[in-house]
Formats: C-alpha cells, structure tokens, sequence
C-alpha cells in the first residue's frame, strides 16, 4: 500500500477535444450508478482508502469551520482544490475502465497534471459560489432586514431577534430556494468540468461550459440519477455514517460514467 501511494501515475494523453454532448435515455441515470459500482469493485481497498482521506479531510475541515475568519479561509480552500483531486481521480477510474489499478498516487494526479486548468476551474466556480452567497445575504436583508441573516445562518434566536416564527420560516425557506436556484447551474458547469479537463484536454471555462450543456441536455437522466442518489445518503448514513466510505467513491466513479456516456464515443476504449 506504500508503495503504491508513492507510484507514478502514467498520463493520460488528452484527446484533442471532447465531442459535443448526446442527449441519453432516462434510464441511463440509473446505469451511471450501476457502472460506477462495478468501477469501485476491482480496487475495494484503495478506494476505502481514498474516501477514508477524502471524509476525514471533509470532518477536519467542517470542524474548522467554526473558527471566524482561518474556518472560512479553510473552507474556501477546498472549494478550490476538490477539482484537482476529483480529476485525479478520473485518471483513476480511466485505469480501471482500462483494466489497470487504482493507485492511492491518483488521488493527487491533479497537482502533477493538467493542475492549472482545474485550479482555474476551483478558482471560478468558488468565485461564483461567494458571489451567490453574497447575493442571497442582499436579498435577504432588503426583505427581511440585517437580523434575519443570523436566523437563516443559525447563529441568532428568531425569539430572541423579535422576529415572528412565519417570518422566520419564510426568510429560510426563501433563502434556500433563491441559493438552490443559483447554485444548480453552477453545480451543472462544474459537475463534469473536472473529467473534460483532465480526460478530454478542454481548458477551464470551455471544460465548465461543456460540463453545463452536458447537464442541461440531460436533466431527466439527472433527475433519476439524483433521486437515487437520495436514497443512497439515506442508506449511506443509517449505520454511523459508515456507508459514506462506499458511497464517496462510488459517486465518483459514477461521474466518470456519466461523463464516458454523454462526452466520449461508445466504441472508444
């Protein structure tokens, strides 16, 4: 197991650019996991290991949240960094797609190749992630006033504040839906932008507006795919929590699958 985090991760040579997306079939949102489980299988060990990583940098860094100003430094890090790692990775489901092993050296192939571009794609996308937080924070306040911030956030009574219980429950319930409404483009540009760049050579911005052609042309296959998804996080978090050491990996190799079927030919290997 050393040994292998230390490996050099072979390059993938870029093809020269990712075809126009296809349009699937409904039911390929079901696939997408289905595939994503039989990437997971070969390599068991190593991508327990990785999500082990991956979880218990997420739990580190939540716990750093808490702090005034280095959580929310730290936080923003790793809105920029998760692309170089999520590409990594799917140099790593490539390996397996093309009957070669995981590598724990696949979870850090994004710093040693094609870093820039993902960095610029982490970069934009936690650019606009801040400007939609501010933007929401301004409609809020031009509603409800400066106190209802603290009630939405949950760092401030409602009671407390003065403010009525419908007040409050319509401040956070409007505030989730203008932040969802936002944020869904954004988690489409940057959904396969990480794949585009690292397999498919695109650069950030050509990579993050393929990535949202890609899900705007197939939101019903999404729509099964997120219902699933629903479930397995339900499931994932019964037992402790422990199911998210499969389901982390497995998600992400179901990305992968996604991006082979609507980006890449059927035939190619």
């Amino acid at each position: 197991m050393a040994n292998e985090s230390t490996a050099s991760v072979p390059a993938i040579p870029p093809v020269p650019a990712a075809p126009e997306p296809r349009t699937v079939a409904a039911g390929r949102g079901v696939s997408w996991w289905i595939e994503g489980w039989r990437l997971f299988t070969p390599s068991v060990a190593n991508w327990l290991l990785i999500s082990l990583v991956l979880c218990a940098a997420a739990l580190i860094a939540s716990a750093a949240g808490t702090l005034p100003v280095l959580g929310q430094l730290i936080a923003l890090a790793g809105e920029v960094l998760w692309p170089l790692f999520i590409g990594g990775l799917m140099v790593g489901c490539r390996a397996i797609d093309r009957g070669n092993p995981l590598l724990f050296a696949h979870l850090v192939a994004g710093f040693s190749q094609r870093a820039g571009a993902l960095l610029k794609a982490g970069i934009i996308y936690t650019v606009l992630l801040v400007v939609i937080s501010v933007a929401i924070g301004g409609i809020m306040i031009a509603i409800f006033g400066v106190s209802i911030l603290g009630v939405i956030t949950g760092s401030t009574d409602w009671t407390q504040e003065g403010i009525a219980f419908s007040s409050a429950v319509v401040a956070v319930l409007l505030g989730f839906l203008f932040f969802l409404l936002l944020l869904v483009p954004l988690v489409m540009a940057i959904w396969f932008a990480p794949a585009l760049i690292m397999l498919g050579g695109m650069d950030a911005p050509q990579a993050m507006k393929a990535s949202f052609a890609g899900c705007l042309r197939n939101v019903v296959p999404f729509l099964a795919y997120g219902a699933i998804g629903i479930v397995l996080v339900i499931v994932a978090s019964i037992p402790f929590g422990l199911g998210w050491l499969v389901l982390v990996p497995v998600s992400v190799t179901s990305i992968y699958a996604s991006y082979c079927d609507i980006f890449e030919d059927r035939d190619s290997g």
